[in-house]
């Protein structure tokens, strides 16, 4: 189904202690995520592989009152912050890039103050045709 919750993040005013409680609570596993120089993110996993439900991030708080955020996937975070828009929805976090090759993200208001983000899938890295190898008459003429 198209638009599907994917990711979450839980924003932490202190994030070792958030890291332990998770961790503690529900069982997860929570490690350093790769992220751009100057920024500290947390990949955390709540699921073993196959299993259902997502994945998230666990990050310091980047401002007062910051929520826990639920990210849907969307083909264009350009068409649906217009649609988001058109119906009674606010643009809160204007679309950016994650990081190299991992896609956009955007969020909103929803007419009842809650906020949702929006993930766009970066397009996939061009494949790289194979290299030919030379015909059989071609490397005996190299060999003579």
């Amino acid at each position: 189904m198209p638009n599907s919750v994917v990711h979450f993040e839980i924003p932490a005013d202190d994030v070792a202690r958030a890291r332990t409680f998770y961790e503690k609570t529900f069982g997860w596993t929570i490690k350093p995520f790769p992220m751009p120089p100057g920024k500290e993110y947390f990949g955390v996993t709540t699921r073993k592989k196959g299993e259902p439900g997502i994945d998230g991030g666990l990050m310091k708080r980047n401002m007062p009152g910051q929520p826990f955020t639920n990210y849907i996937t969307v083909a264009s975070i350009d068409a649906m912050n217009q649609t988001v828009q058109a119906n009674g929805g606010t643009i809160v976090l204007l679309k950016q890039e994650i990081g190299k090759g991992m896609g956009w993200i955007s969020a909103f208001k929803d007419p009842e103050n809650n906020i949702i983000g929006l993930h766009q899938v970066a397009p996939a890295p061009p494949k790289k045709a194979p290299a030919r190898k030379a015909s059989n008459a071609a490397s005996r003429k190299k060999r003579k």
